[in-house]
């Protein structure tokens, strides 16, 4: 498709068409597997850039399509147009009333710095580089979970640009429908350019990570598995089966190593998370142990997830519970006498605050489940029949209905539909067609195809 130079969106950001010089960058993704290829693509720098380029796409007929970070890029943009939002990175913390608000492109890690300042803490994710805005509106499942529930569940109100370009203020007095999709259907109803949520009063906690020799993998899930049921909702854990690479950064202990990785997260003493804690001490010898009392501002020592852009293909299921049939499934398909292409195996407990509805319910899914299973491979061409065969061997356990947006990967349009009970999904339905009735936005995680 060709544009005249002359008929390209007017705004205070820059504009880009393919061949221009700083298009490919504007266009990348940290999920480096999913290449983006629009027709035009607009660094907005505030909400009006973002509502002309939506108003400029409606009169030519293109979809739209909608990047901060990329972290959630799982399906490249062929076409169309690109809104970037990374530009937008505005915060601010409101210590009196615990509110935060976060322009679209703002990243975790500085509503966790500008949050600490005054003792409290946002319900970021297991990494604080993910943007705010599309991890909370795929649900939000972090590291306090279990605690305070989903990132969603405490969002005060959204500014949203709409199919029609118009800027709207939705919360749960002005377009509650909108304001009820927004919270779980993520970038189908419009482009969020603000978000106002929730902050709680959490200064420090007793966490970190256990990694264990990947030969001890088996006592670590099976230790996991009877452990966590007796866990008070203010600890939330996962772990996770992974294959490190051999890179200088790591501890020589992990370099290339393949483990067992717990994590934690406790509210309470020191002391009594010394003690929870004891019986997973207790299952395997450790290689590295960097379970302790630390500052908010480093939660991400929890998960330790990587920063630096690589290529990745993921997805998961949700569980009712975790038997020994299915941790000896999951030590069969991807354990450390295996060679498959799966970087991480993850088994996130849920429950506690996750399976409650909040007081301005929402449309997250997967809200009762008690736990999750996810996996994560390369994205690169080659590799992904051999990484979705993998990963559907690995996922054909006993699940529950129902999944995890933010967790759901590249799956298609019927499929993350199935996410939600009968009721919900033609509510979304239906919100969606008053809307976007001719389906602008349907990049990405699209509810239809």
């Amino acid at each position: 498709m060709t544009i005249a130079l002359t008929d390209l969106p007017v705004t205070a950001g820059p504009v880009f068409v393919p061949g221009d010089e700083g298009y490919a960058a504007e266009v990348a993704s940290w999920n480096v597997a999913t290449q983006h290829e629009p027709h035009v693509v607009v660094g907005a720098t505030d909400a009006q850039d973002v509502a002309a380029a939506v108003r400029w796409a409606g009169t030519h007929g293109m979809p739209v399509a909608v990047q901060a970070t990329g972290h959630g890029a799982v399906r490249p943009v062929t076409g169309g147009l690109l809104v970037t939002t990374g530009r937008m990175t505005a915060v601010s913390v409101d210590p009196v009333t615990r509110t935060a608000r976060a322009a679209a492109g703002a990243r975790w890690t500085q509503v966790v710095e500008a949050a600490a300042a005054h003792g409290l803490a946002p319900l970021n994710g297991s990494s604080t580089h993910v943007g705010v805005v599309g991890y909370t509106l795929g649900g939000g499942a972090g590291p306090l979970g279990r605690r305070y529930g989903f990132a969603a569940d405490h969002v005060r109100s959204i500014e949203i640009v709409t199919a029609d370009g118009a800027l709207r203020t939705v919360d749960a007095d002005h377009e509650a429908d909108l304001f009820w999709a927004v919270r779980g259907g993520k970038g189908n109803f419009g482009i969020v350019t603000e978000i106002e949520f929730g902050l709680f009063e959490v200064a420090g906690f007793f966490g970190g990570g256990i990694h264990f020799p990947g030969s001890h993998a088996a006592e670590v899930l099976h230790a996991y598995r009877a452990w966590v049921a007796g866990l008070p909702e203010e600890m939330s854990t996962s772990v996770a089966l992974l294959r490190l690479p051999p890179l200088p950064l790591l501890p020589e202990p992990l370099r290339g190593a393949y483990v067992a990785h717990l994590r934690v997260a406790y509210l309470g003493t020191a002391e009594d998370g010394e003690a929870l804690l004891a019986p997973m001490r207790a299952a395997a010898p450790a290689l590295v142990d960097d379970v302790l009392w630390r500052p908010y501002s480093a939660v991400d020592s929890v998960h330790q997830d990587p920063v630096d852009p690589l290529p990745s293909r993921e997805r998961g299921v949700l569980l009712g519970e975790l038997t020994a049939q299915t941790v000896d499934h999951v030590l069969e398909v991807a354990g450390p006498q295996v060679e498959v292409p799966l970087m991480m195996v993850e088994i996130r407990h849920l429950g506690g605050a996750f399976a409650r509805t909040p007081a301005t319910p929402n449309a997250v899914s997967g809200r009762g489940a008690q736990y999750s299973l996810f996996a994560i491979g390369p994205g690169l061409p080659e590799l992904a029949p051999v990484v979705d065969e993998v990963t559907d061997r690995l996922l054909a356990v006993e699940t529950m209905p129902g999944g995890l947006m933010n967790f759901s990967g590249h799956a298609a349009p019927e499929t993350l539909l199935a996410n939600w009970a009968t009721a919900d999904r033609d509510r979304l339905l239906r919100i969606k067609r008053s809307y976007d009735p001719t389906n602008v936005f349907s990049s990405g995680q699209a509810l239809v195809g």
